[in-house]
């Protein structure tokens, strides 16, 4: 009993403390905020705030995309139709690349293509396309190439800038499901999250001024800037690898998945905290410098058969691993007393406090540990599907008579996400994005996929609230794509449930078809003052050797696997034609289809 009231009044006097330091921290941070899943929070700009600590904080730099761009190649309505970009404009916003490594065509890497054809993502880049590797890996050198060649690309000033944003995602396991407008607002909210939690825990520092006469700045002791995916399980790293054990915990609530929550050895109960290289985004600076040291610790070390996930996640495992021992050795007595409390009471948030070994890094001088990475733990961007795929629900947000067999399927829901996200309520139509502006102008006897009744019926309309989206229901979140990197079953069995399946082949056809209307001149005399991708193009990749290849070279043969609509092979639905441009190139249509005639074929 005296060890019990002992133990009781050092839990008391902890809570009572830890209230004090928080009354603190709120104090020098300012108000605290409550983040409402259902809007989209803004930083206030207010010139009568109050001037505070905080008000002088320099928040980390993230390029931003002008979010009132719809699309990659378009430019905004104008009221009159027939007028004319005035000359010498030039493109201020900073571009969007995506980047795609796949060395070989296939089914699934059209899917992904596709995807994000119908959604207006700036042109794919494939990266490493048409090479081949003949290592002694177990993967023949190919995810040691996929760093090199994502590096090679990202260092080339001719294609990319530093202030240029980046989305590099896995080529054959991967389906976007919302548009990039906000997937790109997602990215600067929980960028701007992410480092508020950094000032809360790391703190400030004073940075010297730059120019004489200017005054010291207050700025935060770290920051981040380039999100990964989040996996529940950390593989192929050993346990005791910082990678594995010294990483923060997930924002997400402990009880998640009720009392068995992060203690689950196969992994499907566990909150997603760990590094998962199949996604990630950033300015490209930022961005580079991670595949930089990538690319040493592959090829300088001579560990070319580590592959890329193993590799991503140690070097995000070694940042964390240098702020939290930083953090540690800087505190006051205060602070350590407090830490060892927590610990020995088992309340701690440090990863360093859990009852594990964690193997030690060998720190050598003059190399950076810092990186700025931080995870979507959430899933809010990144679905990052091994272990997570009982978390998500096909829902069709204006048909509440799913609700009772949601609950009774996941019986530790503390809420049902049976409300559409604000982003989404917000964003144009589904079927806007694959041709934005007004379709009544749209060509009908064009040669480039002249109209078919046949081929391009669509519904008039459907609303967002009409498809039915993957969500997370634990979140809850509906991700902006989903990395099908668990059970390969699925990349079968989700497609046809992806809101634009049943349309697929139409909505191809309208995104390639608009490139010949009316805004997309316009565009054109703008010089692409609004274009995400300077080079243009659409219905279509390019390779890192700047060669443009059309939807119908890349994934002729897979129709079947693709659209799953019986309607036979692009280009040749209704009989055989071929169509060239003006250099003899075919853009409609297959340089073999004669020969396949002759065959029978």
């Amino acid at each position: 009993m005296p060890l019990c009231l002992a133990i009781s009044g050092l839990l008391l006097l902890l809570l009572g403390w830890k209230s004090m330091i928080k009354v603190r921290l709120l104090s020098l941070n300012g108000p605290a905020h409550r983040i409402d899943r259902q809007k989209i929070p803004t930083r206030s700009t207010s010139a009568t705030s109050s001037p505070s600590v905080a008000s002088s904080f320099i928040p980390y730099a993230v390029p931003k995309l002008h979010e009132e761009i719809e699309s990659p190649l378009l430019v905004p309505e104008t009221k009159d139709d027939n007028s004319t970009a005035p000359m010498g404009l030039q493109k201020t916003n900073p571009s969007f690349h995506l980047l795609v490594p796949a060395t070989e065509p296939n089914p699934n890497l059209c899917k992904t293509l596709l995807s994000s054809f119908v959604l207006a993502y700036p042109p794919p880049t494939l990266i490493n396309y048409g090479k081949k590797f003949d290592g002694d890996s177990w993967d023949k050198g190919s995810h040691t190439g996929k760093i090199r060649g994502v590096y090679d690309y990202l260092s080339n000033k001719n294609k990319v800038a530093d202030d240029d944003t980046v989305l590099v995602i896995d080529g054959y396991d991967l389906w976007f499901q919302l548009p990039p407008v906000i997937m790109i607002k997602r990215y600067h909210q929980l960028i701007n999250e992410a480092n508020d939690r950094l000032r809360r825990r790391y703190g400030t520092e004073l940075k010297k001024p730059e120019v004489a006469d200017s005054r010291t700045e207050v700025v935060a002791k770290y920051s981040q800037s380039v999100v990964f995916g989040a996996d529940k399980l950390c593989w192929p790293n050993a346990a005791d690898d910082p990678a594995c054990a010294a990483i923060p915990y997930s924002t997400l609530p402990k009880d998640i998945y009720g009392p068995l929550t992060d203690t689950d050895s196969e992994g499907f109960l566990n909150r997603p905290r760990f590094l998962n290289s199949g996604t990630v985004m950033g300015p490209v600076k930022d961005v580079r410098a991670i595949y930089e040291v990538a690319v040493r610790k592959v090829e300088e070390e001579n560990r070319g058969t580590i592959g890329d996930q193993f590799v991503f996640a140690e070097i995000f495992g070694e940042q964390e691993y240098q702020r939290e021992t930083q953090r540690q050795s800087t505190q006051g007595a205060g602070g350590r007393w407090y830490e060892w409390l927590s610990t020995a009471l088992g309340t701690s948030d440090s990863p360093l406090a859990a009852n594990q070994t964690i193997k030690n890094m060998t720190v050598a001088a003059g190399r950076r540990y810092e990186f700025g990475i931080v995870l979507d733990y959430e899933s809010k961007m990144f679905q990052t599907m091994t272990h997570s795929a009982n978390d998500l629900e096909f829902i069709t947000y204006n048909d509440s008579a799913l609700l009772p067999s949601i609950i009774e399927k996941h019986p530790h829901l503390k809420s049902t996400p049976f409300a559409l996200p604000i982003d989404i309520q917000k964003a144009h139509g589904p079927f806007w994005y694959s041709s934005p502006g007004n379709h009544s102008l749209e060509p009908k006897n064009s040669l480039l996929l002249p109209h078919s009744d046949y081929l391009d019926d669509l519904p008039e309309r459907i609303d967002w609230y009409d498809a039915p989206l993957a969500t997370n229901l634990y979140s809850p979140s509906v991700p902006a794509l989903l990395h099908i990197n668990g059970d390969k079953s699925l990349l079968n069995d989700w497609w046809p449930s992806m809101w634009y399946h049943p349309y697929s082949r139409a909505l191809v056809r309208r995104y390639i078809r608009s490139t010949q209307t009316r805004k997309a001149a316009q565009a054109a005399a703008a010089g692409g003052q609004t274009w995400w991708d300077m080079r243009g193009g659409r219905g279509g990749v390019w390779t890192d050797n700047a060669v443009w290849m059309s939807w119908g070279e890349v994934c002729k043969g897979t129709e079947e696997e693709v659209f799953q609509d019986g309607k036979g092979r692009w280009g040749r639905e209704e009989g055989s034609r071929k169509v060239t441009n003006y250099f003899g190139t075919v853009i409609v249509g297959d340089e073999d289809d004669e020969r396949d005639e002759g065959k029978g074929g």
